[in-house]
């Protein structure tokens, strides 16, 4: 119903900047939550951040908090993660999510639709 697709990743050094974008597709819904997980290699799948469609409700791992930010472009349906100041453990494949919860949400397990990933490397 929803299709989303991960862009903007790749190879940077530490310290650098890389914006992550989802754009999405298909019916989509005024009160669907966009969310940002993360999986590193031997590792679960993580949080990063979400926000609703509007804006008005925006969450933040600690990890990331106040490294990464999370936005929207409501007429371009697509969701954005500036990543600010990588360091070597933010090395992961990055996914992007959609729930029709209506709420923000930190659990992967309540979000309904997911993108097929983009790898983000941070060297030192």
């Amino acid at each position: 119903q929803v299709q989303l697709v991960e862009s903007g990743g790749g190879l940077v050094q530490a310290g650098d900047s890389l914006r992550l974008s989802c754009a999405a597709s298909g019916r989509t819904f005024s009160s669907i939550i966009m969310g940002w997980f993360r999986q590193a290699p031997g590792k679960e799948r993580e949080f990063v951040a979400a926000t609703t469609w509007t804006g008005s409700t925006i969450f933040y791992a600690d990890s990331v908090k106040g490294r990464f930010t999370i936005s929207r472009d409501i007429a371009q349906n697509t969701v954005y993660l500036q990543m600010q100041s990588l360091r070597p453990e933010d090395t992961a494949v990055y996914y992007c999510a959609a729930a029709r919860s209506g709420y923000v949400s930190k659990l992967s397990y309540e979000y309904d639709y997911w993108g097929p990933g983009s790898q983000v490397t941070v060297s030192s």
